[in-house]
């Protein structure tokens, strides 16, 4: 009898269900996500030969690749179009992450509506709610369409047999967590599950050249549950957020194949539906007829969009017995504080034994460095309890050393507060080129914060 060829040792692999974290050793807790009882055996691997296959198609130079199949085609929603670069690619996947109750599927509901309001046909797929629950939101923000099609199911094979049946041009499914494979093992949620239901629901909308939207949950941590491969299978991420007591949604692309990441789309979520906001920066700025003391607009940026913020501080006017309060809200802590220490060091307020509260407007949040100038300048006018200048806006980062340092997309900024009437800005010094303001605002640079407030009240 021929000699058995020795086999090579196979080490067994043991993954856990939660995160996807692996080891050479089962564990009764996962090294990764700390659960108790998710480490699981992946099964031995195996080694295969593959052999060369046949070639239906040879492969061509790349400028004789058609590009019109690729063509981004709008959903209606300007908005989602400006995040996704133009709209949805045929054959895209696009992967909308959020927490609960912040709005995906209202938005992807009005998509999939304007969608088929276009001739085209969508299906969507729900596995969290019932078809007559998505019926009942869809006749509230009057997304009844005679081409969108609906269905409940959480079975992948038959989600797959209703894409052959119906052949759509967009299909929805609300949730990818929740849609289960009973070609493999586990329930629904898990590792191997989304990554089958994934797998195929990507391998059909490739070979269909059909558009997809995934609706997908978080941890508690806002990252994207399941597998991390998900994200790296997908065309587009999108972050979807928003605070439960501002109506403001913002969606964001974190990964984008087709388009730009640094696009900022903002929608307002109201009981009638989800509206875009072409124009938000109005939704931050109190309408005040006269200039108040601690107030100071300042213009961020969200992506490549400036946005107008204003910010209201309020110093007590006695000092307050024991430790000073410092409270805040839309901005970080830390940050302030070290604002605050900057003033009172470097401008000599005395403020250390005064209560100080700093807010935002509109319950926008904002962690831009570039809003330490406007908050310096709210603090100082509210110490000396006297008004900024009507029609001022400050954009700054402010150091240790009280210098004002400069920070990125200046004119851009500027040209947003020109356009929304405001007539003078500081800035810090060296950032705006000469000759490069933008008509009708007149510039202060500022290289202290001394001279900020220098400027401040030379412009009145």
């Amino acid at each position: 009898m021929p000699a058995k060829s020795p086999s090579r040792p196979v080490r067994p692999a043991y993954a856990c269900a939660e995160c996807g974290w692996q080891t050479a050793k089962w564990a009764g807790r996962c090294g990764e996500c700390q659960a108790w009882g998710t480490v699981a055996e992946l099964g031995s691997p195996v080694v295969r030969t593959t052999a060369p296959a046949h070639v239906r198609e040879p492969a061509r130079p790349i400028a004789e690749v058609d590009v019109e199949a690729a063509r981004a085609a709008p959903t209606g929603v300007e908005e989602f179009d400006r995040v996704l670069g133009g709209g949805l690619v045929p054959g895209a996947v696009v992967l909308m992450a959020g927490e609960p109750g912040v709005g995906k599927s209202t938005l992807l509901l009005d998509a999939a509506s304007r969608v088929a309001s276009s001739g085209r046909t969508v299906l969507y797929v729900t596995a969290e709610e019932s078809a007559a629950q998505v019926r009942l939101r869809a006749e509230r923000i009057g997304a009844l369409r005679p081409r969108l099609l609906l269905t409940a199911e959480t079975d992948l094979a038959t989600v797959l047999g209703h894409v052959e049946h119906s052949a759509p041009d967009l299909l929805v499914v609300d949730s990818v967590q929740t849609v289960a494979s009973g070609a493999v093992e586990g329930a629904a949620g898990g590792v191997t599950q989304v990554r089958e239901v994934a797998g195929a629901l990507i391998a059909a909308a490739k070979r269909r050249g059909m558009s997809t939207l995934l609706v997908g949950h978080v941890t508690k941590d806002g990252s994207i549950a399941g597998p991390r491969t998900l994200e790296h299978l997908v065309d587009v991420v999108c972050q979807f957020e928003g605070e439960r007591h501002s109506r403001l949604r913002l969606l964001r692309a974190v990964k984008n194949r087709y388009g730009p990441t640094d696009e900022v789309g903002c929608f307002d979520l109201s009981e009638d539906g989800i509206a875009g906001l072409p124009d938000p920066s109005m939704l931050f700025v109190s309408a005040t007829p006269e200039p108040v003391p601690g107030t100071c607009i300042t213009v961020t940026l969200e992506g490549r969009r400036p946005l107008l913020a204003e910010l209201q501080a309020l110093v007590a006017g006695e000092p307050a017995p024991g430790s000073a309060r410092r409270v805040t809200s839309g901005l970080e802590a830390s940050r302030i504080a070290m604002v605050l220490a900057v003033l009172q060091r470097r401008l000599g307020l005395k403020i250390a034994d005064r209560d100080t509260y700093v807010a935002t407007v509109g319950g926008v949040k904002l962690t831009e460095p570039s809003v330490d100038l406007a908050v310096a300048l709210a603090v100082a006018s509210a110490s000396v309890d006297e008004p900024l200048p009507a029609g001022l806006v400050a954009v700054g980062e402010v150091g240790l050393a009280g210098e004002v340092r400069s920070v990125s997309g200046v004119p851009r900024r500027l040209a947003e507060a020109a356009r929304l009437g405001f007539t003078s800005a500081v800035v810090p010094a060296g950032s705006v080129p000469t000759g490069k303001a933008p008509a009708g605002i007149r510039v202060h640079e500022a290289a202290s914060l001394a001279d900020a407030v220098r400027h401040a009240r030379l412009v009145r």
